[in-house]
């Protein structure tokens, strides 16, 4: 069941409060939970998954549309496959305290399923599936601009070069190197990381970010500066 604490707290962060509260308990439900109780009448997210799969596509569609007029085409095809790559949901799954409120069978439990990042991107379209289907797209609207969007607007999806590899490529043409990254600090909510970028034990630059990948490609970014 999804506790009182965090449908409260759905209300009071993102202004969220569920219609229909068995479609949130749906979305926060595994397979492996849903098999072992099957006369608790719940279903597993994976449809809601699904669903909240499409309805994120059309959402940032929406808003990369309306928000980047100057953006082409290809662009805004290439910024929006930035934005719903699944890797950084579970980032966002976790800042919204969804990680504690999975329903998983004892099994997957043991097996620390609660911190697989895969079941925290699922769970995240999920419980975007859920709303829309309780709120509507102004309500899934709603809540990614208090939690995607603002990413966006400050350009963390705007680079898809991978500077990590530039990096490796330009440092390793003379022979090998050792190219280390290091987190330095870390925090959930909001979810932020500082990483330090260290070449042959030496720190070369920093870099931040909404998860650790996002990080490390800007402490890249900041080498690849200094060096080229």
């Amino acid at each position: 069941m999804v506790s009182t604490k965090f449908i409260n707290q759905l209300n009071q962060k993102y202004g969220i409060r569920f219609h229909n509260e068995k479609l949130l308990e749906e979305a926060f439900t595994h397979s492996s939970y849903a098999n072992e109780h099957p006369n608790d009448g719940i279903r597993d997210y994976e449809k809601l998954e699904f669903l909240g799969d499409a309805v994120l596509e059309l959402a940032v569609s929406d808003y990369l549309y309306r928000h980047f007029p100057k953006l082409n085409e290809g662009e805004l095809t290439r910024l929006r496959s930035n934005v719903v790559r699944t890797e950084g949901f579970s980032e966002f799954a976790i800042e919204c305290g969804f990680q504690n409120e999975i329903n998983l069978g004892r099994g997957e439990e043991k097996a620390g399923a609660r911190n697989r990042k895969t079941l925290l991107e699922d769970v995240f379209e999920a419980f975007n599936g859920a709303l829309f289907l309780d709120q509507g797209m102004d309500g899934v609207q709603k809540f990614l601009k208090k939690t995607v969007y603002p990413l966006i607007d400050k350009g963390e999806f705007t680079d898809s070069r991978d500077y990590k590899t530039d990096l490796q490529e330009f440092l390793q043409q003379n022979g090998p190197v050792k190219i280390e990254y290091q987190v330095i600090s870390e925090s959930q909510m909001p979810s932020h990381f500082v990483v330090e970028l260290k070449i042959n034990d030496k720190v070369q630059s920093t870099g931040e970010g909404h998860n650790k990948k996002a990080a490390e490609q800007q402490a890249a970014k900041a080498a690849l500066q200094k060096l080229e």
